[in-house]
């Protein structure tokens, strides 16, 4: 297994720079288009929440970024610096009152595009987000 690891400024610009990153790798062990569309999705909807709501464009923190190939998955995990957050307080975006508010799907986005799909609080602080593609085999 191959580990790359970058640490990446608050800003959306580092989107692009992760996403790039991932796909790379991805291309590299073999995803198909619509695999490589959907992991870049679930990176950017990541490290969209790391930089605006972990760590809220602070120049002073950091978004952690760590991809894992393997001959059959890829492992990506985000870690922002900031406060943390109860994944068990976020309103149901599929609710009836919350149909038309502009945030609050990325997680329901990434739980869709990723096979594996874990949050935990980041230590000491902060929140870590893990996403696992596998590989589709050819039948």
């Amino acid at each position: 297994m191959a580990e790359q690891r970058l640490l990446l400024d608050s800003t959306l610009d580092s989107v692009e720079v992760a996403e790039t990153a991932v796909l790379r790798d991805a291309e590299a062990i073999g995803f198909s288009e619509e695999d490589l569309h959907q992991l870049g999705m679930a990176v950017r909807e990541s490290m969209v929440n790391a930089v605006v709501h972990g760590n809220r464009y602070n120049a002073r923190k950091k978004v952690h970024l760590s991809i894992t190939k393997a001959a059959d998955r890829l492992t990506v995990v985000i870690a922002d610096e900031g406060e943390g957050f109860d994944l068990t307080c976020l309103p149901d975006p599929l609710a009836e009152e919350n149909l038309l508010r502009q945030s609050g799907r990325g997680l329901l986005l990434i739980r869709a595009f990723v096979d594996e799909f874990q949050v935990r609080r980041g230590q000491p602080h902060g929140t870590e987000v893990r996403m696992v593609k596998y590989l589709a085999k050819a039948s």
